[in-house]
């Protein structure tokens, strides 16, 4: 029997607009203790882009808080939609489905009452969302976007594609 991995605290603040949710944290991310730590996730890349800093620095540990910091000063929050699950390896294909126990995703909604747009990070965090917050889907107040996955698992799309895809994140957020 697999041991369950546990993903991270949420990060966000009472002001934030936009949450970005994925699966859970790969195996690089849960030994760095940092959301998509993994050199080749193009999340920090992304949004690198969007806001105007060198991810580069977060290879060696530099400014992670300050990128976190960042975000949520942009009304960004970042969390998964699962709290805890058994997952050999990295790959959202291994999850065992039956072994997730979701993350209090209504709750930091009420925290957090601002936040109009929900972008998953990848199909199978949409999935997942869909199975464990079904009432969530039919609140009016809240948008969903599936975006296409910055996971290195995901080469189906070019660093370009995906940015024009993500695009959205920057240009939902209401200032």
């Amino acid at each position: 029997m697999n041991t369950p991995i546990i993903s991270f605290n949420y990060v966000a603040s009472a002001s934030a607009t936009i949450l970005i949710l994925g699966s859970m944290p790969g195996v690089k991310s849960l030994q760095e203790q940092q959301y998509y730590a993994h050199p080749r996730n193009t999340f920090w890349r992304i949004m690198g882009e969007f806001f105007d800093f060198e991810p580069r620095e977060l290879e060696s540990g530099l400014n992670y808080t300050s990128y976190l910091a960042l975000l949520q000063e942009h009304g960004i929050a970042l969390w998964d939609v699962a709290h805890q699950c058994i997952r050999p390896g990295s790959l959202d294909s291994e999850i065992d489905r039956k072994s997730v126990v979701p993350n209090a995703i209504p709750a930091l909604l009420t925290t957090c009452p601002h936040i109009h747009t929900i972008c998953f990070n990848g199909q199978t965090a949409a999935k997942m969302f869909k199975q464990h917050f079904p009432d969530l889907l039919n609140n009016p107040n809240l948008r969903f976007i599936t975006l296409p996955s910055t996971s290195p698992a995901h080469a189906a799309l070019t660093f370009t594609d995906k940015l024009n895809a993500w695009n959205i994140v920057k240009n939902s957020r209401p200032y």
